[in-house]
Order: C-alpha cells, then sequence, then structure tokens
C-alpha cells in the first residue's frame, strides 16, 4: 500500500468511527425512550414542571465521572454543573456559567448543599503540573489559572518524590481552593452564615470508586465510609 492510499483510508476510518459512536449514542436514547422512560414515566411527569434537587454537585467534565451514577441518584436529585477541572471562579471575576449555575441554586433552587467533587487520574491537575501541554489550547490554559492558588501551595510545601504524589496532593488541594473560591460568592456566604446552606469538597476515585471529604476542623479529607461522622467543610453559621 502506498502513503497515498494510506493517507486517503485515515480519513474514512475516522469517519466510520465517528459514524459508528454516534449510533451507540442514538441507539441508547431509542432504548431509553423506549425501555427505560415507560417504567419511570410518573417521576418525568413531575419533573415536567418543576424540580427541587436535594443538592448542586460541581465535578469535572471527565466523561468517566457520573454524579448521578455515583451517589445513586434519580433525574431531579442533583443539580449538576461541569467544567474542566471542577473550577469555581471567585466571584466577580468571571460572570459565566459556573457563576450563574451557583446563584440560580442557592437563590432560585433553594439547594442546602453545595458538593465540589474533584477525581483521580485528573487531566486538568496534569496540566496544571505541566502548563507546556496547554500552548495550544489557550481557552483552556486560560480557565486553570483558577487553580494556580493550588498548584503554588503544593509547590511551596510539598516535597512532593514523584509526578504522582504531586497529582494527588494538587487534586485535594485544589478542591480546597475552589470551596474557598466558592465562599466569596454573596448568596453562598449569606446562607452559609444563617446556617441554611453547607459546602462539601470530595474526591472521587475512580479506580476503587471510594470517596474522601474534606474535614474543615481537621483540615484534612477523610474517607466517606459511614463510620464516621460525614466530614464538612462548612464551617458553623453565625447567624
Amino acid at each position: 500500500m502506498t502513503d497515498k492510499d494510506s493517507s486517503q483510508k485515515e480519513p474514512a476510518a475516522a469517519a466510520e468511527s465517528a459514524e459508528a459512536a454516534l449510533k451507540t449514542i442514538i441507539d441508547g436514547f431509542l432504548h431509553f425512550h423506549r425501555e427505560v422512560f415507560p417504567q419511570q414515566e410518573e417521576l418525568f411527569k413531575k419533573l415536567a414542571t418543576a424540580q427541587t434537587p436535594r443538592a448542586m454537585f460541581i465535578t469535572c467534565a471527565d466523561s468517566r465521572i457520573v454524579p448521578e451514577l455515583i451517589t445513586h441518584s434519580s433525574p431531579g436529585d442533583l443539580f449538576v454543573t461541569r467544567n474542566v477541572g471542577n473550577v469555581v471562579p471567585p466571584y466577580g471575576q468571571m460572570n459565566g456559567g459556573v457563576s450563574t449555575a451557583i446563584e440560580y441554586a442557592v437563590l432560585a433552587l433553594g439547594v442546602h448543599h453545595i458538593i465540589v467533587c474533584g477525581h483521580s487520574d485528573c487531566g486538568a491537575m496534569r496540566a496544571v503540573l505541566n502548563p507546556d501541554t496547554l500552548e495550544k489550547m489557550p481557552t483552556v490554559k486560560a480557565w486553570l489559572r483558577h487553580a494556580e492558588v493550588a498548584k503554588t501551595v503544593v509547590h511551596d510545601n510539598c516535597n512532593c518524590a514523584t509526578e504522582a504524589e504531586s497529582m494527588q496532593v494538587l487534586t485535594e488541594e485544589n478542591v480546597i481552593a475552589q470551596l474557598q473560591h466558592l465562599r466569596t460568592h454573596p448568596s453562598v456566604a449569606s446562607r452559609m452564615a444563617s446556617g441554611q446552606l453547607f459546602i462539601h469538597g470530595w474526591i472521587y476515585s475512580i479506580e476503587t470508586s471510594e470517596i474522601r471529604a474534606y474535614d474543615a476542623e481537621r483540615d484534612c479529607f477523610l474517607p466517606l465510609d459511614g463510620t464516621l461522622p460525614t466530614p464538612s467543610a462548612t464551617p458553623k453559621g453565625r447567624f
């Protein structure tokens, strides 16, 4: 086979693969429409005109993280916001999707919990450690500046022996940093002060399904395994 023949087949193979991927998604929808939806029709009728989610769940856009699956939640239970690196921009810096979703969740939907969830093997955290890999992705690079505080904390205070160790510590520090950013939002600060809103920082392990939760009093991540009081990142309400 000549190089020319090979180059002609590569786009064709890519197109075939893309078509197959879309067909899989459509087949999944048809299964839901024909098999799953009829079994839960009453639930969807209730959800058709209103939502009262139990919590807001801010997590990474990573395709391996499925909030409803790992929390065994049903439609309507979680108000989910996803982005690269589970970032929460500080209030006022960026009037974008995350900030507006937070405000809507707190003031319009009245959620009582906001969970910021990072995860193992996070490509965004690896990019923060290796910014040269983002030279062709200027928008992603700019977005991940919101994780710069976590990177600085790790660089200045952690003598990590390997990149894997740096990744683990950075993932933890990034969740803590985004919790701090979250508290700068006026709606969040007000509801937290009155004891009406509680924030949580989680890290999910893709390989084991375990979750570690940040405990503000102990200033560390503890297993979310039901054997201890639930770790909380929320200070006590003042009013």
